[in-house]
């Protein structure tokens, strides 16, 4: 996964939610989204945007490049994962999602890969 700060990892996850749910997405409902300040999204969006992460439409929209749908792809993969991984577990819903929320940034390859082989071998018996 291209190395971006983790908060810039949390915008391209969130714009590629926003997007699944229909819709074109902008910056305010990027903001409402995440719980965070017009003028912080207006910042990070500028600087996703200079190093190829998204474009921005002449109407506002935001949309993922290739690069920003990489990412957010394999962040949001890692999120779905966790969250249900936590749940078989017996953690609750609410703390999983919150939890794999915090591991899904730090989490190496690596593990990733062999957490989803673990699972899937124990899924086939």
């Amino acid at each position: 996964m291209a190395k971006i700060p983790e908060s810039g990892e949390m915008y391209l996850e969130t714009l590629l939610i926003l997007s699944q749910k229909g819709g074109r997405v902008r910056s305010i409902d990027v903001a409402n989204y995440m719980g965070f300040s017009k003028p912080s999204v207006s910042r990070a969006v500028k600087k996703l945007k200079t190093d190829g992460f998204i474009t921005i439409e002449p109407d506002g929209a935001l949309i993922l490049t290739e690069a920003g749908l990489d990412i957010a792809g394999k962040v949001y993969e890692r999120h779905r994962f966790l969250s249900e991984f936590f749940v078989e577990l017996g953690v609750s819903e609410n703390t999983a999602v919150a939890d794999a929320c915090k591991i899904e940034h730090d989490l190496s390859d690596e593990t990733f890969e062999a957490l989803k082989k673990y699972t899937s071998k124990r899924k086939k018996k």
